[in-house]
This record gives C-alpha cells, sequence and structure tokens, in this order.
C-alpha cells in the first residue's frame, strides 16, 4: 500500500514505508492493539480479558479477548511475515482455550486487571452495553485471529479454508509508515474475515435479573442505608436503575439514551458489596466524557471513601457510612448526572 499527504498545492508527498520489527518489538505491537481493540476483527470490537496468557503447555497466548457473544478470541500477532506454523500455534491455543470454564476466564481477567473484584458477566455487560435482556454464553465458541506485517499465502489459504469448515479464523496485515516530522501512521487491512463462513445454530443463556429488594435483602447493616438512600434518591430526581443478574446500574439520560455511570453489587455477588463507577460508558457516550470523569473520579477519592480499581473507583462498604457522607455522596452523583446532560452525546 502506498500513502501520500496532499499538500496545499495539490502536490502529493510519499509517506515512506518502514518494517515494523526494524525498531519495535512484539510487545509493542500487542500494546497498540489492546489500546485499539475496537480495530482488530472485521464485526465489532473486542474486550481483551488477558494479555501473555499462560496454558498448560507452557506456551503464551498474545491477546485473549472476547467478542460481543462472549466468544473467546485467540490474538496471535506477528510483527513480520507470518511463518507457516502460525495457524498450528494459534490452533493449539484454541483448543486448550475451548477447555476454560467461565470462573477461569473471569480469573484471567482478574489477574490482568489485577483486582480480585471484578465480574465477568458484569464488566463485559457493561463494555458492550448489552441490554440487561441479552443473554450471553461464554465461551461456546472459540475464533482465532492474527496480525501481521505480512501474511503469508499459505496463511491465508489455510485460514480460508478454517473458515470453510466453521472455525472463526481472521487474518489482518498491517503497514508502519513514518512522516517527516516523525509521526507514526498504520493502515490495517482484513485479507482474510469477510468470506462466508459455515454457520451452525446460535444458542444463548440468559441469566434472570435481580431486583430492588433481593439486593436489600443482600446487604449487611453497613451497607443498607446507602443503598436504600441511593434508591430513594434515584426515584426523587428520575434517574434510572437497571438491574442486571447480580446488581445494578445508576443512569442519567441524555435524548433518551441511557449513560450509567455507577454500578452496586450486593454481598454474594463477586464485587462482594461495593459500589463502582463506570468509566468505559462515560467516555464512550459523552462528548468530553474522559475529561469530564476525571473531575468526578477526583470529586470521588476527596470523600475518602472511594479507592482504585483499575481505571475506575470502587467503594468496598466494610463500615455504616455517616448521614453526612451519604448525602454528599448523593450530591456528587446528582452533579455529575447534571453534568452529562449538560456535555450531551458525543457527536
Amino acid at each position: 500500500m502506498r500513502l501520500f499527504k496532499v499538500k496545499g498545492t495539490g502536490e502529493f508527498s510519499e509517506f515512506k514505508e518502514q518494517a515494523f520489527k526494524i525498531g519495535h518489538t512484539e510487545e509493542t505491537l500487542e500494546a497498540w492493539l489492546e489500546q485499539n481493540s475496537e480495530s482488530i476483527v472485521e464485526d465489532g470490537a473486542l474486550l481483551i480479558i488477558g494479555r501473555q496468557v499462560t496454558t498448560n503447555l507452557g506456551c503464551s497466548i498474545d491477546l485473549l479477548a472476547l467478542d460481543r457473544e462472549g466468544n473467546t478470541a485467540i490474538v496471535e500477532l506477528k510483527r513480520g511475515k507470518t511463518p507457516r506454523e502460525t495457524v498450528a500455534q494459534a490452533l493449539e491455543y484454541a483448543s486448550w482455550v475451548e477447555t476454560l470454564e467461565y470462573s477461569e476466564l473471569e480469573q484471567i481477567l482478574r489477574d490482568y486487571l489485577n483486582d480480585e473484584n471484578y465480574n465477568l458477566s458484569e464488566y463485559h455487560k457493561a463494555y458492550f452495553e448489552l441490554k440487561e435482556t441479552e443473554g450471553v454464553s461464554f465461551n461456546k465458541d472459540q475464533r482465532i485471529v492474527i496480525v501481521g506485517y505480512e501474511i503469508s499465502q499459505p496463511i491465508r489459504e489455510t485460514a480460508i479454508f478454517l473458515r470453510k469448515k466453521g472455525l472463526r479464523t481472521t487474518c489482518i496485515e498491517f503497514n508502519y509508515f513514518k512522516t517527516e516530522l516523525k509521526e507514526q501512521l498504520m493502515s490495517v487491512e482484513i485479507v482474510v474475515g469477510k468470506e462466508p463462513i459455515k454457520k451452525g445454530p446460535i444458542k444463548t443463556e440468559s441469566r434472570p435479573t435481580t431486583t430492588k429488594d433481593k439486593i436489600l435483602a443482600d446487604l449487611d447493616e453497613n451497607a443498607l442505608p446507602i443503598f436504600r438512600a441511593v434508591f430513594n434518591f434515584a426515584e426523587k430526581n428520575k434517574l434510572p436503575l437497571r438491574w442486571g443478574s447480580v446488581g445494578f446500574s445508576l443512569s442519567a439520560v441524555v435524548d433518551d439514551t441511557f449513560v450509567p455511570f455507577i454500578m452496586g453489587f450486593p454481598k454474594s455477588s463477586a464485587f462482594s458489596q461495593m459500589i463502582y463507577t463506570n468509566r468505559h460508558t462515560v467516555i464512550k457516550k459523552i462528548e468530553k466524557g474522559e475529561e469530564l470523569f476525571e473531575s468526578f473520579k477526583n470529586e470521588l477519592i476527596e470523600t475518602g471513601l472511594f479507592e482504585k480499581a483499575g481505571n475506575d473507583l470502587k467503594y468496598v462498604i466494610r463500615e455504616k457510612p455517616s448521614k453526612e457522607q451519604i448525602e454528599n455522596l448523593l450530591r456528587l452523583f446528582f452533579g455529575f448526572a447534571e453534568k452529562i446532560k449538560e456535555n450531551g452525546l458525543t457527536a
């Protein structure tokens, strides 16, 4: 691929393609794709849940991910030309991933995020903005994604064969450029992945949703006052509460669009009686959402109740909060909901 800059005079200035492997490691490519997972496959974003995941044979999967339907995706990266054994390696990884139970996938996510409190189902639901009625059955199917500077012809032909047999296999080539001003450019092309694929019947399992009464019954004396206050506050200020399989989310509404910014979970959940922020949805849906969330995050930290949980915050309710602490927290929630409305949705 040739890439040009159009000058003010209308003349073309060609960017010179460079070999990515000169001056870059595969870890660099891993990090780039990790930060831009929506650009990896042809049919939507991937949720990265693990990096350099060790298999039962002692080998490591570059990136392990989930798609919107909960299928696992093995992402194999090559900074140069893909050798013939790449597909065999990916199939070996897929055969191991197929054996993983939900709890094992959840532990991989927790290790990746360095936080034992994450719930895979809720994290997946928040990332893909799934409706409460959308059921997901995790790891019912596996898919393979091969990313390389040059996808060799044998790899392409084998990948097409696998797709015909029903195993979703995607091959992606990338080209790397540097401008005269040292800007880095990358082009990405799906070279295998748009062909028809053999499909069987799609089966999903839906987990029943919880209720306000079930959550209140699953709290101790420390958490009960603040959860009750949040529920009453939401009703009074017409902020929607939505019930998941184990917890709830508190949303602001902008132009009939729900923007959940707080999630809460009872004792029996994997989150073990706590309140979480929902950074991902805010920065994705709201204009200047990242800046807005950072301000909210700082305000919550100042309360002394919240602690860091990756890019989000969590409030583990170990002691009964005072009336003043609850009122201050609700004031911050209300103020943030108003700012979300004022900023509006992204264009």
